[in-house]
């Protein structure tokens, strides 16, 4: 079986009705030096304006059948509450990571370590999903990057998920961000239900609220039938996170800071990977995600209760992570094989 390429294969030349990244996003203007120092700060302090606790609302809803024998899934709404905290400034690079607070039925509080975005303005390469399994560095057009910030979001074990480019803009008077259209994997909440589509083909798109911001996602589900990626369902996502500290802040960033010299040595070993081997490409399964994020989230938890020296965590951490490529290299040539 031949693997495909995203920027090569027929299925895609199928989705010619989609606009090109490049068409949607024309070159920004040349501006006079204080313009783009002024528009550079109003969109640094967009991005680190999405810092703070906040109780979150997750509003999931398919809408339109892109075929007529596809019935969308009920609406499905969930929330919790979620620290943000600014990891990395840079100037140019901001990073953003998500903890969620969850509290059991005794009362205590159990720390799930969420998904992180990394933001990098006027980037070089952005890391895009192009198989599954696999992200590859795509180069960016210095024209097309000048002026505009790309946003990758990676899962709960660092790593990637999918990312775009866009520019801050004032329309209508709302201040937003979009991506371009971007490829990404399904989410945990659709694989668990073994569903006909296999990928998502999205818009993002990132607006300050006067007590928080919102996320919204354009989400098209797209299935490959006979070797061709034909639509089946339109979902809206839209994510509120609103400014709230009724909860327990303390353990987030009790957890953080036991824990943030392990994760920034998994963001490494993510890093290295993807340089020594142009590609990062990992096995996924629909309960967990990556076949290596429980084990990795796991350590993170050990090491916070003092159950777990740092220094074991990250070199059993960089043994799961340099042996993911290992692990799907095998399973598609045993794929290729059958």
């Amino acid at each position: 079986m031949t693997k495909w390429k995203l920027a090569l294969t027929p299925a895609l030349l199928a989705l010619s009705f989609t606009p090109l990244p490049a068409a949607a996003h024309p070159p920004i203007p040349e501006r006079g030096d204080n313009a783009e120092q002024a528009a550079l700060q109003a969109d640094r302090a967009d991005i680190l304006a999405m810092a703070g606790n906040y109780k979150v609302r997750f509003d999931m809803q398919e809408s339109t059948p892109w075929t007529d024998d596809y019935l969308p899934l009920d609406r499905k709404i969930s929330g919790g509450h979620e620290s943000v905290r600014v990891i990395e400034d840079s100037g140019t690079k901001i990073v953003l990571q998500h903890l969620l607070v969850v509290t059991t039925k005794e009362g205590e509080s159990f720390i799930v370590k969420h998904w992180r975005q990394d933001w990098q303005y006027e980037p070089e390469t952005v890391l895009v999903y192009s198989d599954t399994g696999e992200w590859v560095a795509e180069a960016v057009d210095p024209k097309r990057a000048h002026g505009r910030w790309s946003q990758t979001v990676y899962q709960v074990d660092d790593s990637p998920r999918y990312a775009g480019i866009g520019e801050w803009e004032t329309q209508g008077g709302v201040r937003r961000w979009r991506s371009n259209w971007t490829w990404r994997p399904l989410a945990r909440r659709d694989a668990v239900r073994h569903p006909v589509y296999d990928r998502y083909y999205a818009i993002n798109r990132h607006s300050p609220t006067p007590n928080g911001w919102i996320h919204f996602q354009d989400n098209t589900k797209m299935a490959n039938v006979d070797g061709k990626l034909v639509p089946i369902v339109q979902e809206y996502v839209l994510n509120s996170y609103t400014r709230f500290d009724d909860y327990d802040v303390g353990a987030a960033d009790a957890y953080w800071a036991d824990t943030k010299g392990y994760w920034a040595a998994v963001r490494a070993a993510w890093d290295a990977l993807l340089q020594r081997e142009g590609a990062i490409r990992v096995t996924e399964e629909a309960e967990t995600g990556t076949v290596i994020s429980a084990r990795l989230l796991e350590m993170g938890t050990e090491i916070h209760k003092g159950e777990l020296a740092e220094a074991d965590a990250i070199a059993e951490a960089r043994r799961l992570i340099d042996g993911s490529s290992t692990r799907l290299a095998t399973a598609s040539k045993q794929a290729e094989d059958y």
